[in-house]
């Protein structure tokens, strides 16, 4: 079966990833690798998960559903992590010697679909430190930069940390403490003065297309209410070799209890397979 071809991830590419925390990479995934995704994302849309959510008001139009954590009974979500070639592309793009599968994330936005993603980044919901990581946002659908994932550039470098946001009303999941700030009103910034520090990165994709970024990257993504097709994406996240258990003010997401991990080691669990 044909494999990712990680030969993508040149010194540039890498150079890129490290500057602005997100880049591009088009026509990575092979054809039949995005179909098996889409069978993976039928199964879990017709069972869900224990930690699913459809966060689309009743009697609203559109639907926006997400799951997570479904690879170990959803084969075409087990076999894209662990032998489709995606864990080297992670591994590159990260410069660590090994690669640590940590979930996927099914992301659904049906047409017609009113709610956005908030701004937020992804770090403070998890439960893992280390600069050593990365998400894969993969489309199996064609995705316009107006309705799709964006990223302020460079926003994995400043050092902040923000306290994570619930999709469904976009409420913090606490009050700032310690090292943990609010998600400032990006969008204002980006109206008013015109720079609120960083670039805003977008792309349009279609199936085959991958966009990496860290997971401390700032990002949030429109509704489809102007899309004439589904929007389905599934993430696959990664982590390097400086990983360790972190525990976080609030209930980390996914919910993973710690079943002996210890804060500040390695998360050596069969949660999370080494894959190379």
């Amino acid at each position: 079966m044909e494999l990712v071809d990680a030969g993508i991830v040149t010194p540039a590419v890498r150079h890129a990833y490290e500057r602005d925390g997100a880049v591009l990479l088009p026509a990575v995934v092979p054809p039949i690798w995005v179909d098996r995704l889409r069978v993976g994302v039928a199964t879990d849309q017709a069972e869900p998960g224990p930690w699913a959510s459809h966060y689309t008001p009743d009697g609203a139009p559109g639907a926006f559903f997400g799951d997570y954590c479904n690879w170990s009974r959803i084969p075409e979500f087990r076999a894209a992590a662990l032998e489709s070639g995606l864990a080297e592309v992670a591994r590159r793009l990260m410069g660590s010697d090994t690669v640590r599968f940590f979930h996927e994330h099914v992301l659904v936005k049906e047409p017609g679909t009113r709610e956005v993603t908030p701004w937020h980044h992804d770090q403070p919901y998890y439960c893992v430190d280390g600069e050593q990581n990365v998400s894969f946002w993969i489309p199996l659908d064609p995705v316009p930069a107006a309705v799709g994932v964006r990223f302020l550039a460079g926003s994995q470098r400043s050092g902040r940390w923000f306290v994570p946001r619930r999709f469904a009303d976009h409420a913090p999941y606490a009050d700032a403490a310690g090292r943990y700030e609010l998600v400032p009103d990006v969008d204002a910034g980006l109206r008013g003065s015109g720079r609120v520090g960083d670039e805003v990165l977008a792309y349009d994709v279609v199936p085959g297309d991958l966009i990496a970024f860290h997971f401390r990257t700032l990002h949030d993504a429109p509704g489809t209410a102007e899309l004439a097709n589904r929007r389905r994406v599934v993430s696959f996240r990664w982590l390097g070799d400086d990983a360790t258990f972190a525990l976080r003010p609030w209930l980390h997401s996914p919910p993973f209890e710690p079943d002996g991990l210890v804060e500040g080691e390695p998360l050596d669990d069969p949660r999370f397979p080494l894959v190379s």
